[in-house]
Formats: structure tokens, C-alpha cells, sequence
């Protein structure tokens, strides 16, 4: 079973500490939201997570071994990273870019396998986009050029999935169905990784709960345990409360004090 561990990671820039000896061990099957206020080191933690950010102190293991220490296209192969903001600069076709996802696996020479094309517009299928795979990426909105970006992390069917505010900018509808399809694929087996601030949303899809707060872990463990209002509070520093079960839970907040 794929397990990721952050042992001890301290990450620091000049005087500043931005992660405190965050320790966390994930495994296959969840879906994990990193939650907490703007400058906690939720991206920070990811990119360590996904060996893009080497810590100052401590260390990250997949299955035992160093991430850093496996090499780049092996790691490329086992997890996909989809970055806060994403941009492209370059004209491509929205097909060609979610082909780019595949480059760990793909032949050297000779055209695309069909078997490759394939999962290609399944992704597309999936993330909505089949009336734009011709359309050069640059031309997309900033919520279609998000989930072009999903498509390109999930093309792989990477073993691991670490995704940076992957809601950021959509719209309600592709939200929640991001959100879903982020939560049957830790179902069907993989590892799900992913900075929310929609703590409703983290509430009724996440399996666990993952809080930082200047660089400090405020809470850790499964999501109808551990999101209270409690969490919330020491976390966010604003008044909550939190209510419903399942698809129907909420987080509504409001300034402390």
C-alpha cells in the first residue's frame, strides 16, 4: 500500500520559518484537505510532499525511501502535481497539454499509442473539456485552464495526486464535481492530497483533515472528528460553526470576537 510521510520537515527562508516540524503519514484510499489561513505553508508542505521542495530539516519518505532520492522520471510515473495558479504560455491545443501529463510513460519516438489517446479523452470527458480539446490553452479562462491542468495530472492514473487549491476559481458547478471526482479517485484506491479553503466543501468530501497555522499542525485526523468549531477557531481565528452529515454538512464562520 502506497504510504507518503513527512517526517519532521522544517523548511526555512532566512530567518523565516515556514513549516515547524510538520509530521504527517498518508496512505492509499484517503483524501486528505490541508486547510489553514493564507502564509500557514500549505504549498509549501505539497511541494515537499511531492519531493519539488527539499526541507531545511527532516525528511520525506514514499514507501520507506526518500523521495529525493528516487529518480525523476520513476516519481514522475507514481504521483501528479498540479501547482497553485497554473499558467501556459505556449499555444497549445488543450489536448496536447493534457498529453503532456503522460511524457513519464510515453515511447521516445513514433506517434501516440491508442491506448494513451484513449485515456486522453476520458480525462477530457472527465474534467469537461471535450468541446475544448482543439482550443489553444491560452485562450481558456482561468477555471478552464484549471481543469486542463487536472486532466494533465490524471491522465497518468498517478498512484498519488497532490493538488494545490484545485477549486481555486471555478465556478459552483465544476467545484463540486472536481471535488467528487477528487474524493471516488482516493475511493478507488490512490492517494488524494489537496489545499482547500472551502471548508464546506473540505467537510463533505474530504476523508481527513490536515490544519497548519504558522508552519504548526492545529489538527489532523478523520474529517467528522476533527473539523470543529473548535479546529476552526485555533486555526482560522474566527467564530464557527459547523453542522450536517455527510454531502449536507457546512462550515459557516464569522469574525471572533
Amino acid at each position: 500500500m502506497t504510504t507518503l510521510a513527512a517526517r519532521r520537515v522544517t523548511v526555512q527562508r532566512g530567518a523565516n520559518i515556514i513549516l515547524d516540524e510538520v509530521c504527517l503519514s498518508v496512505t492509499a484510499g484517503e483524501f486528505v484537505a490541508v486547510i489553514g489561513p493564507n502564509g500557514a505553508g500549505k504549498s509549501t508542505l505539497l511541494a515537499a510532499l511531492a519531493g519539488l521542495w527539499r526541507p531545511t530539516r527532516g525528511a520525506v519518505d514514499l514507501d520507506d525511501r526518500d523521495v529525493y532520492r528516487i529518480a525523476s522520471r520513476t516519481l514522475a510515473g507514481r504521483r501528479a502535481y498540479l501547482p497553485q495558479n497554473p499558467r501556459c504560455e505556449w499555444p497549445l491545443s488543450v489536448e496536447r497539454l493534457v498529453a503532456l501529463g503522460l511524457t513519464p510513460v510515453l515511447p521516445a519516438v513514433g506517434a501516440l499509442p491508442a491506448q494513451h489517446q484513449r485515456r486522453i479523452e476520458r480525462v477530457l470527458a472527465l474534467c469537461d473539456l471535450s468541446q475544448r480539446r482543439l482550443q489553444p490553452v491560452t485562450t481558456l479562462s482561468g477555471g478552464e485552464l484549471t481543469r486542463a491542468m487536472l486532466a494533465r495530472a490524471l491522465v497518468i492514473e498517478p498512484e498519488i495526486l497532490i493538488a494545490d487549491e484545485p477549486i481555486a476559481g471555478l465556478d459552483p458547478r465544476h467545484a463540486l464535481d472536481t471535488m467528487q471526482r477528487l474524493a471516488a479517485y482516493a475511493r478507488s484506491g490512490r492517494l488524494v492530497i489537496a489545499s482547500l479553503h472551502d471548508l464546506t466543501l473540505a467537510a463533505r468530501y474530504a476523508s481527513r483533515i490536515f490544519a497548519l497555522a504558522g508552519g504548526k499542525v492545529t489538527g489532523d485526523g478523520p474529517t467528522a472528528a476533527t473539523l470543529t468549531s473548535s479546529l476552526v477557531k485555533q486555526t482560522f481565528e474566527v467564530e464557527a460553526c459547523v453542522a450536517g452529515e455527510g454531502e449536507a454538512r457546512y462550515v459557516d464562520y464569522r469574525p471572533a470576537g
